[in-house]
């Protein structure tokens, strides 16, 4: 995945209510009008939120006659996911790196006061 479509994906997860249209697309898909009910905002905002993960590539809107429906895109969160796992590990090697250290100093400090008594 390019760095404009990760960007696109991160921009888009930002927004708490663009999280909650994707986990509730998460549950299958549905139309805007379903999407729309839990939120206190009008057509035309949940419309704008709607292309953002457009964008993104985290949805896919259809048209079957009146009906529009919305299903969710996993790939880019995939790719998402990757990218933060790579900084996932890293930070648990910091991590480890740290308790090991703080375990030495410990050890050392405990065998200090032994030698003192």
């Amino acid at each position: 995945m390019s760095p404009d479509h990760l960007s696109a994906t991160f921009a888009a997860l930002a927004d708490p209510t663009r999280r909650a249209i994707l986990a509730r697309l998460a549950s299958g898909e549905t139309s805007v009008t379903e999407l729309a009910k839990p939120f206190e905002m009008s057509m035309l905002a949940v419309s704008k939120h709607l292309k953002v993960l457009e964008r993104a590539g985290l949805i896919a809107r259809g048209r079957e006659a009146q009906w529009r429906p919305c299903r969710l895109e996993a790939c880019p969160l995939k790719d998402a996911a990757e990218w933060v796992e790579h900084y996932r590990q890293f930070w648990e090697q910091s991590l480890d790196r740290l308790d090991d250290y703080l375990r030495e100093l410990k050890e050392k400090k405990h065998g200090r006061k032994q030698r003192k008594n």
